[in-house]
């Protein structure tokens, strides 16, 4: 690697080879070159009355630097990151005490095959390059690759890890924001462009919401100490605030280091109000996004998250209040029609005309009722003559009638059945078709004797 001389060691190299000591310089509107020494220089520069320009300072020191360092390589971690709309790449390379802008241009940008983040170490080959218009000078990368993460990543990954373990940045915990928010906090620079993209977004999309800015550092020594204490103040402002927005603009992740402190991420968890976060650009992640409860890309998003559109809801409410007014129509426009096909039906028009038929048809169903009772009643009627007929012929009454009788005792209403019951001096009562009569027993003849009952005009032989 060729290597270039600066300051003392440069005096003392030339001081050991004096021959070598030399200053080049041109005229970049004669092309003329010359060579002055330690003495005698003579030309433009030279002498007060012929100065350099400003444009021939920065062409001699492109000039010096081209002709005087080849490529080399060499190592550092990738500072901030920003690409251009024509595809070009701009950097910046650091180690733990300077650093170096350089750019990789998009032809060899196109042959760079991994991903280029923040804080990642990396090898480069490049040449030393100036840019005359603003008198800086740069790398120009030909070639790079991948070393290793820088020691701010390293730290990220650690202490995500070990926050991850703890839950802190698990889906359960994260709660949702109101829908119409009346108080907001905002714990940020108060002169940042953080605040007042938020605001110019907020006041556009819901004018009628207060903000309270919670001033606090957001960059450098005692950033993450204010920022913690900014979320702990806004849990105890009362009223209470509905949403607090933690957060900054863009930058590198020096910039942005703050808000991964192990101070900031818990602080952020713990907070007693739905929290966002809303830290740098869209490509910029930090341990605080992964806390809150809501990550927005940048502080105008965040105004977009936590408010909704004024614009966008009224004209919600205007395409549902014309809906409700068709819908409101269409059913007045069918109960009238229904009503309308009520009121032409016949029924309606003579109303007692829907009795006639019901009316009949009960006289009906009344005829066929009597009917059936009175040939019920037929049936039983014969019926019950029949019985009658029958239970006639067997009447005891109608065997007296024919000259029997029976005999009980008076006593127990037993009838006497047998001669061999009876005893003489016995009261008995004998009962005959037209009445009866009481009759003490003389004597007991156990023979039968049954009279014969004469016909009238026979003979006794």
């Amino acid at each position: 690697m060729t290597g270039f001389l600066w300051g003392d060691e440069a005096d003392a190299f030339f001081d050991k080879h004096p021959s070598k000591r030399r200053v080049q310089s041109s005229d970049p509107e004669s092309g003329d070159s010359a060579k002055y020494g330690d003495s005698g220089m003579k030309g433009p520069g030279t002498a007060p009355d012929q100065p350099l320009t400003v444009t021939q300072i920065n062409a001699w020191i492109k000039r010096t630097l081209d002709r005087g360092i080849s490529s080399f390589w060499m190592a550092g971690e990738v500072g901030s990151i920003t690409r251009s709309g024509a595809g070009h790449v701009y950097l910046t390379l650091k180690d733990d005490t300077n650093q170096i802008s350089a750019v990789i241009w998009k032809s060899t940008w196109d042959k760079v095959r991994f991903d280029l983040e923040e804080g990642m170490s990396v090898l480069c080959m490049g040449k030393i390059d100036v840019y005359g218009p603003r008198g800086s000078y740069q790398i120009v990368v030909q070639r790079m690759e991948p070393q290793g993460i820088g020691a701010l990543q390293i730290a990220f990954r650690k202490l995500h890890a070990k926050l991850e373990a703890e839950g802190l940045f698990d889906r359960d915990r994260k709660r949702p924001l109101p829908t119409f928010p009346q108080r907001i906090g905002f714990v940020t620079s108060p002169h940042g462009a953080a605040i007042h993209d938020f605001l110019e977004v907020l006041r556009r999309r819901w004018p009628s919401t207060d903000v309270l800015v919670i001033p606090a550092k957001v960059q450098g020594a005692g950033a993450a100490e204010q920022i913690a204490k900014g979320i702990e103040l806004a849990g105890k402002i009362r009223p209470r605030l509905d949403v607090l927005i933690v957060g900054r603009g863009g930058g590198s992740i020096e910039d942005l280091w703050c808000f991964n402190e192990e101070l900031v991420v818990r602080a952020v968890s713990q907070s007693a109000i739905p929290t966002v976060s809303a830290v740098g650009h869209e490509i910029d992640v930090t341990l605080c996004d992964l806390a809150a409860d809501v990550r927005a890309l940048t502080p105008s998003e965040a105004a977009e998250r936590v408010v909704p559109s004024r614009d966008e809801l009224t004209e919600v409410l205007h395409v549902t209040l014309h809906r409700l007014r068709t819908l409101m129509i269409h059913r007045v426009r069918e109960l009238e029609a229904r009503w309308i096909g009520l009121a032409t039906r016949p029924i309606l028009e003579n109303p007692s005309q829907m009795f006639d038929t019901p009316t009949q048809r009960l006289d009906e169903l009344d005829r066929r009722l009597i009917d059936a009772v009175n040939k019920r009643l037929e049936s039983i009627d014969r019926a019950f003559e029949q019985a009658a007929t029958r239970l006639e012929g067997l009447s005891p009454i109608r065997t007296l009638s024919r000259g029997y009788s029976f005999t009980t005792q008076p006593d127990t209403g037993e009838i006497v059945l047998s001669s061999r019951t009876l005893k003489p001096g016995q009261r008995l009562l004998t009962t005959l078709a037209d009445g009866s009569f009481e009759s003490h027993i003389l004597l007991v003849n156990d023979e039968t004797s049954l009279p014969v009952r004469k016909s009238p005009g026979t003979k006794s032989s």
